[in-house]
Formats: C-alpha cells, structure tokens, sequence
C-alpha cells in the first residue's frame, strides 16, 4: 500500500542514501502558533468522548493484517489496539477506515488536526502512525505518542528455493524477488542494486498479491514490511531479517497521533498501550495474527 507512511520513510531513506543526514531538528522553523478561536478547534477532548461513551480511530483501510475489512467489520491489529485503548477509557470504539494518501502530512492533516476538504472528520486518534523524532519537530499540530511496536523491513523465501542459505538483498541481482509497488523495499532494491536488477524485481499492487507469487511457487522470494510478509506465508515459506546495506530506516516504531490540543487523551492514550505491553495482552494480540510482537524500548 502506497500510503503516507510507507512515504515518509522513503524521503528519510533517500536522504541517508543520498546525503547526510541533519541531526535532529537541526534545519526546523517553528510554525506560527495557532489562536484557539472557536472557529478553528477540531476534534474533542477526553471529557467529553468519556461522557459521550465512544471514541473515534482512524486507520487504514485495505492494509492487512494491520486494519481491513471482514464480513462487514473492521478488523485487524490496529483495530484490536483501538479496542484496547478504548476498554480503558471506559467508552466503545468506532473506527473510520480511511484511503492513505500521498503523504503523512496529508493523513495527519486529514484525520487528525485539520478534517478532509471534501466528506469525514478528523478522528480523536490516529492509529498506525510512524514515529520519527525529526519529523515529530516538524509536525507541531499532533502529538506523536502510544508507541507500541517496532515493524522492519524483512524477506520471506521458499525453503525449497533457498534450502541451504536464507537470501540476502544482493540475491536479487540475479534472482527474482516480489514487492509492492512504490513502497520502501522496491525504492531500496532499485536503489541498491541498480537498472541492472531491474527485470528480476516484480512489482504487485499490494503486498498480499506480491505474497500469493511466493505460495504458489512464482517467485521464490519477496521483500516487505516483516508483519504483512508473516501475515501471507504458507507453510513452505519462512522470514528473515538480514543486514540491509545503506538502509537509513530498516526499522521504525508504530504509535499513534492525536490533536496537539488535547494532551489528556494523548497521555491517557499512551496509558492505555503501555499497560496493554505491560500485561501481555498487545502480544496476544499480534500472536492471532501470526505475528511476531517487538515492542519499542521504554524512554
């Protein structure tokens, strides 16, 4: 899925690719500081959703295993982590699967602090949403908080195409591997290994078709985000993560946004998850889905 996310940790690994990087927040202006008029405010504060009884997720939709739909319900990880967040708030959770688009500042502008030009509004929490300390500089009008996983970009292979020795990116300047198109790993790949490879790249619209080409024994290899690769493997097929020469962003960590006015929903939100990582249950919740758990260190 080529969505906001997936774009802003290309831009990031471009620039570790292609120059050096600033430290953090180094070439940062701050914005002009909004006025609170009434006019302006969007979304609500946590007195109100708990009076109310109900909390507001946005999350991607279309994206397995993360948040799709199922026999006309959303469901997924992220939707398990919205229910989490909202079970401890004492209030019922409603979720608003929303199309990614071009960039993270346009869901974050979209979902959480400004509202769509045209149709929805802005939801009380952003789920799914990258957290990168030089981005969160640039980004004042959301909190980024809630951390709960740290997602890398990983291969998955046919064991009876690689018996002996699990692929490495430099494989596929002669083997065939799978991704998604325009997503992180085909920027790496055509990156790293030049035109040469590009005939054994094989581009699919998302990734769980690229993962199809692995199953039924198409390609032997394919080259994602280690959550949808587990998400789609068979039996005949395994993950690794290998060292990924001049990979600025390998790995990431997954939180949450929220509207910068409204720092208790934040705070509480970011409760709400540490105890849920605390108590075993955010493992749980990766485990039904067939997926390895790697929660972010605690600052």
């Amino acid at each position: 899925m080529r969505n906001g996310l997936s774009l802003c940790l290309m831009a990031t690994v471009f620039t570790v690719l292609g120059g050096a990087a600033h430290a953090r927040c180094e070439d940062h202006v701050p914005q002009a500081k909004p006025q609170n008029t009434a006019r302006d405010i969007v979304g609500t504060d946590l007195d109100t959703i708990v009076e109310r009884g109900f909390i507001e997720f946005a999350a991607y939709r279309d994206f397995p295993p993360w948040s799709f739909e199922k026999d006309g319900k959303p469901t997924g990880v992220d939707i398990e982590i919205g229910k989490v967040i909202a079970e401890y708030l004492g209030v019922d959770a409603r979720f608003n699967l929303v199309a990614a688009g071009e960039n993270l500042d346009e869901d974050l502008r979209n979902w959480v602090w400004k509202g769509p030009i045209i149709s929805g509004r802005v939801a009380n929490v952003m789920l799914h949403v990258p957290y990168d300390s030089n981005y969160a500089c640039r980004v004042e009008q959301v909190v980024f908080t809630g951390q709960y996983h740290v997602e890398g970009i990983a291969i998955a292979y046919r064991k009876d195409v690689y018996p002996d020795d699990a692929p490495v990116p430099a494989y596929f300047r002669y083997d065939q591997v799978a991704v998604e198109n325009d997503t992180i790993a085909d920027f790496y790949l055509t990156n790293l290994l030049g035109p040469q490879a590009g005939p054994n790249i094989h581009r699919f619209p998302t990734m769980g078709d690229a993962m199809a080409t692995l199953s039924d024994g198409q390609i032997g290899a394919a080259m994602g985000p280690r959550s949808q690769l587990e998400y789609g493997l068979t039996g005949d097929s395994v993950v690794h993560e290998p060292p990924m020469p001049g990979f600025g962003v390998g790995k990431w960590t997954l939180g949450v946004g929220v509207h910068f006015a409204y720092r208790p929903l934040a705070y509480s939100v970011d409760d709400a998850i540490q105890a849920a990582i605390s108590d075993g249950r955010m493992a749980r919740i990766f485990a039904d889905y067939g997926l390895t758990f790697s929660p972010p260190e605690l600052r």
